[in-house]
């Protein structure tokens, strides 16, 4: 009896060996399917912010048009001509301010895309279940040697 103690000690640790493997293999499994969802996430998040963008910028382009076009008719039903002097002015200046406008909804885009950007840096857990295994098989020897 006393002879079979070690062998059923070393089944022991090498069932729990694989076990511990096995649900390595699950978690890493489980890890790389959560990290493709997260990806795919992402690149939706990233373009539902980049046509976001692409209609704000449409958008701040027809306001523009028609504010110059409107600008321009009542400064030319007032008998200013629009492209010279003061009227120049006036339709550049909306013209910088409308440009202001969409570099500064530009920087917010892309500081919103940076903030929800994930690390490389973030790990799929395999790591964590190789060094459980190993430490599952060190208690196992160490108690079949003792």
């Amino acid at each position: 009896m006393a002879q079979l103690a070690p062998i059923a000690t070393a089944i022991g640790a090498g069932a729990s060996i694989l076990g511990t493997v096995q649900q390595a293999q699950r978690q890493s499994a489980t890890a790389k399917a959560q990290a493709e969802a997260a990806r795919q996430q992402e690149a939706a998040r990233i373009e539902q912010a980049r046509l976001q963008q692409a209609a704000d910028a449409r958008q701040r382009e027809q306001r523009l048009a028609g504010t110059l076009a409107s600008t321009r008719a009542r400064l030319a039903a007032g008998g200013v001509s629009p492209d010279q002097g003061s009227a120049a002015a006036l339709t550049a200046g909306l013209e910088r301010d409308a440009a202001a406008a969409q570099a500064e909804s530009d920087q917010i885009v892309a500081a919103r895309l940076s903030a929800g950007r994930r690390s490389l840096l973030n790990g799929d857990g395999s790591l964590t279940s190789w060094l459980r295994a190993g430490s599952s098989f060190g208690t196992s020897l160490r108690n079949l040697l003792d």
